[in-house]
Order: C-alpha cells, then sequence, then structure tokens
C-alpha cells in the first residue's frame, strides 16, 4: 500500500474513532432529537427533507433494535468516513497522492465537516457521499484526471446514480448537479460528450431516482417544495448580509481553509476552462458558495451557514493540492493544532456531558439557556408525565423533538400550530380528536396559552410542570396544561 494513502487510512481511523466517542456519549441535538421523533415510518419522502437521512436512522433503529444516540448516529459516523475515502480517490485522480492526502486531513479537521455532517443525524452527511461519488464518477466519464486520459463513457451511469442519491438526500445537491452541467456546456471536449446516449441516459436515471420525492410532493400539496423555496422569498434590504455569511461559512469550515479555498476557486475560474480540473471543480462549488450569500441580502429568512457547504466540499481538492505545496513545518503545524484543538473542544463536551467537567456550568446561564439542553436528552421528563394521557402537543417542532425523542414510543408527540415540520405529517392534530392531551405551555405567557388553546378542549386544566434534569441541577423547567376530550384542531 502507498505510504500517502496508508496515512490517509489512519487519519479516517482516528477521526473515525473521535466520532464514535462523540457520538455514543453527547445527546442528540435539536435537529437530530427531531428527525427521529418525527420519523415513525419509512415513506416516500418527508417535510423537511427527502428520504436518504430518514431511512437511514429509521433502518439503524429496526436493525439494533433502540434508540440510542450512538444508534441513530452510526450510519453517519461510517459515511463519514465514506467520505473521506471518496475524497481521496477524486483528489488522486486529479492532483496526485500528496494532494490527495491533505485533502483528507483538511476534510476531517473542518468542524462543520468532520464532527456535525460526520456524526449527526442530518441529511449533509449521505448528500456529500453521493455528491463526492457523482464528482469522482463525473470525471471519469468526461476524462477529467491529473494526466490526460480518455473519457469512459460507462461511468456516466454511475454519476448519474449518485446524483439521484445526491437528490434523494438533501434539495440544495441540485445547485451542485447544475454546477456539473455547467462544467460540461463550457468546455468544448466535456461538450462532445453530449453526442453520446450516456450522458442523457444518466440525467434519466437521476431524475428516475428523484420520483419517489415528486410524487410524494404531488400527494401532500408540495409543502416540502413550498417550505424550502419559501426560504428565499420576502423583502429584506440588507447590503452587508452577504458578507456575514462567508463570515459566519468560514468560522463553520476553519477561517485558514475557507479563505484559501476561495482563492483557489477565483484562481480557477479566472484561468478558465483550459484548466479542466479546477474550472469543473470551480463551477460545482459556485451556486452554493455564492447563492446563498445573496438570498440573505433580501430574504426575511435568515440563511443557515451550513447550507452553502456542498460547495465547499467541491473545493477541498484543490485545498488538499495546495497544502501539499506549501511549506511544510507550518503547513504540518497548522494541520496538527486544528486537529488538536477540534478533538480537544469534542472531548470537552463529552466531558461536561456525562461527567459535568466544569462545576456550575449551568449558573453561567439564564434560566432555560444552558446550551446543554442541546447536548443532554431530556430523558428525566419521562416519569413525570401523569397516567390517562394519549398524547403530547406542544407550541414548537423542537420542543416537539427533544421530548418526542426523551419518551420514545411512551407516548405520541405533535405540534398545535402552523409550523408543525414532519409531525403535522407524521402526527396530525386532527387525528386526535377525543384525546386527552399534555399541552406544553412553553414559550410565552402559559395564561395567554391557556386562554389561546381552551376552547379546542372540553376542559383544560394546570398540569405537572416537567424538569429537564442533568447531574442533580434543573435545566428547564416546563409548565404542562391537560387537555380533556380535544373537540377540534387548533389551527
Amino acid at each position: 500500500m502507498q505510504r500517502r494513502m496508508k496515512a490517509a487510512l489512519w487519519v479516517v481511523l482516528a477521526a473515525s474513532v473521535l466520532r464514535l466517542v462523540f457520538a455514543g456519549f453527547t445527546g442528540l441535538g435539536i435537529d437530530e432529537s427531531y428527525m427521529v421523533a418525527a420519523s415513525s415510518h419509512f415513506a416516500a419522502s418527508y417535510f423537511d427533507h427527502p428520504l436518504a437521512s430518514w431511512w437511514l436512522e429509521l433502518a439503524s433503529r429496526s436493525i439494533f433494535g433502540g434508540m440510542a444516540p450512538i444508534i441513530v448516529r452510526l450510519p453517519f459516523v461510517a459515511l463519514s468516513a465514506i467520505c473521506s475515502w471518496l475524497l481521496y480517490l477524486l483528489t488522486a485522480r486529479l492532483y496526485g497522492r500528496a494532494g490527495a492526502f491533505w485533502a483528507v486531513v483538511a476534510y476531517n479537521i473542518s468542524p462543520v465537516f468532520s464532527l456535525a455532517f460526520g456524526c449527526w443525524v442530518l441529511p449533509d452527511g449521505p448528500m456529500d457521499a453521493a455528491l463526492l461519488a457523482a464528482a469522482f464518477s463525473l470525471t471519469r466519464a468526461l476524462g477529467i484526471a491529473r494526466t490526460p486520459t480518455p473519457p469512459s463513457p460507462r461511468w456516466w451511469w454511475a454519476a448519474g446514480l449518485f446524483a439521484g442519491l445526491a437528490m434523494l438526500s438533501k434539495y440544495n445537491a441540485a445547485l451542485v448537479l447544475l454546477g456539473a452541467l455547467l462544467a460540461i456546456l463550457s468546455d468544448s471536449i466535456s461538450r462532445r460528450e453530449l453526442r453520446r446516449f450516456a450522458p442523457w441516459g444518466a440525467g434519466l436515471l437521476a431524475v428516475a431516482l428523484f420520483t419517489p420525492v415528486l410524487w410524494w410532493n404531488f400527494v401532500h400539496h408540495w409543502q416540502s417544495f413550498h417550505y424550502q423555496g419559501g426560504r428565499a422569498t420576502g423583502l429584506r434590504w440588507h447590503p452587508l448580509a452577504a458578507f456575514t455569511i462567508w463570515g459566519g461559512e468560514a468560522l463553520f469550515v476553519l477561517p485558514w481553509l475557507w479563505l484559501p479555498m476561495i482563492s483557489l476557486m477565483l484562481g480557477a475560474l479566472r484561468r478558465g476552462a483550459a484548466e479542466r480540473r479546477g474550472w469543473a471543480l470551480s463551477l460545482l462549488a459556485l451556486l452554493p458558495v455564492v447563492l446563498f450569500s445573496l438570498i440573505g441580502v433580501w430574504s426575511h429568512t435568515h440563511v443557515l451557514y451550513h447550507w452553502a457547504t456542498p460547495g465547499y466540499l467541491m473545493l477541498f481538492p484543490m485545498l488538499g493540492n495546495w497544502a501539499a505545496g506549501w511549506r511544510p513545518r507550518l503547513r504540518n503545524f497548522v494541520a496538527i493544532a486544528s486537529a488538536t484543538l477540534l478533538g480537544l473542544a469534542a472531548l470537552v463536551i463529552v466531558a461536561q456531558v456525562q461527567f459535568s467537567a466544569i462545576p456550575r456550568f449551568n449558573q453561567f446561564f439564564p434560566p432555560g439557556k444552558s446550551p446543554l439542553l442541546q447536548a443532554v436528552d431530556w430523558d428525566s421528563i419521562r416519569d413525570e408525565i401523569p397516567p390517562g394521557i394519549q398524547g403530547i402537543a406542544t407550541l414548537r417542532w423542537f420542543d416537539a423533538g427533544k421530548i418526542g425523542y426523551a419518551l420514545g414510543d411512551k407516548v405520541p408527540v405533535t405540534v398545535f400550530g402552523a409550523d408543525p415540520h414532519e409531525f403535522g405529517v407524521s402526527e396530525p392534530p386532527k387525528a386526535w380528536l377525543g384525546r386527552t392531551i399534555l399541552l406544553v405551555a412553553m414559550p410565552g405567557s402559559a395564561a395567554k396559552i391557556h386562554r389561546l388553546y381552551a376552547p379546542f378542549f372540553k376542559k383544560l386544566s394546570p398540569g405537572p410542570a416537567l424538569s429537564v434534569v442533568h447531574d442533580g441541577g434543573v435545566l428547564l423547567v416546563i409548565p404542562t396544561f391537560i387537555g380533556t376530550d380535544l373537540l377540534r384542531a387548533p389551527p
């Protein structure tokens, strides 16, 4: 085995061990709890995202017979190792093994890719793996490599397969795939391949794989498309938003990785299609990197920094090649220091969740505001649910996620209000008529919540306060009402 390949495998192994520790000894975050709690069955698609991440955690639960964090996160830890290896193969083909090693290092020291997408129950993990596989297949199909190679038409089918899987993971994969189309059309050598049936067949294959999501949305009145598309609507003039968003993305990726990534992308675009490797990678990256920052200028929706990460993923091969030629002592110091900081941060979180390593940590925050509320599971509420309760209703989808995950199959959970997310599909309130429901009276005034929701029940009376407890301390007190006989579903 080549020395660089063996070194890359050691990097992947070390990173995977850290992820397993982090996955096994921290509770599910808000988005993770929501995905696990709201996904009661395999479906053709779901409210927020297509099916891939939901199916992965459901399959892991079915195979291992539980919902513990390590169980639902295990497929995503495995996918992070697969992403690392695909990145090695792609970079080695385009720039050589030295660049491939450093691309793998950069990927595994980047917080958003290494810990968030490499560990948590999120759609980004399967999307990243599928996009890297599609990009590798595309370079084989188009003959893009470090040294000239003839196009290999059979790889179009692999590219179509993985493009379809990427779209089954997360909708913003479409931006990278659109970049691939731009790369093909703008490169005279690649454009010749369109004379074959294979690239068109690959496109049809990708669309065919995506049809379950289209069918689900058709049956459910296009609610997923409306929700995701609505994030770009509204009008709010904020001319500096792009710089704020790029700054946030830099922190997520790591500033000393983000800056050369952007520089390399701009340099490749400036050189044009004559340098096929950089041109293709830059166009794959361009739309996610630019589009979301522009949306932030006018949209009323707060743009989340991880939305653009599919674009940055495509820049790791160029970054690895650049790092391979950098000054060795400084490069090695930056890599080791970054890996050490990331590992220590993960282990500190584990130590705080498991052993309360920082005494009285929660006293530094106002009641109900401790960040540990995201890092610990709310299991302490399980024994506080009064008998006779047939369902729990919250007013926010993320509260329903944390509560629903803590309760497991004990009591179903739904959301009252205009934004139930997947709970509106898996547990629609209109199916709960006649039930006795524990209504979670937060956020806001409990008295106001009582006035608002009392007309929907035969009787609405005060219920027990539920306490989220960690290491003997109360992190959050949840006020409740007991609603007897739900008369009609709240709007």
